[in-house]
């Protein structure tokens, strides 16, 4: 029994060590370019969001102040 949990943890280590060498890494482009539009995205939504929350908050308190 012992033997055979020994054979499968190298079998297990050698199957890992030859899907890690299938790994495809980006590029240093691919990386940079990756990263600026994900600073793009953020910024676009996070200025979506401030407007929509601006938005929103005005028409509540304009329906609050409303209320008697």
């Amino acid at each position: 029994m012992k033997e055979k949990k020994v054979t499968n943890i190298f079998k297990f280590i050698q199957q890992s060590r030859q899907e890690a060498s299938k790994i495809v890494w980006p590029t240093r482009r691919e990386t940079i370019t990756t990263t600026i539009m994900v600073f793009i995205m953020v910024t676009i939504l996070s200025i979506f969001f401030l407007i929509t929350d601006s938005i929103i908050s005005f028409l509540l308190r304009i329906v609050l102040s409303l209320s008697f």
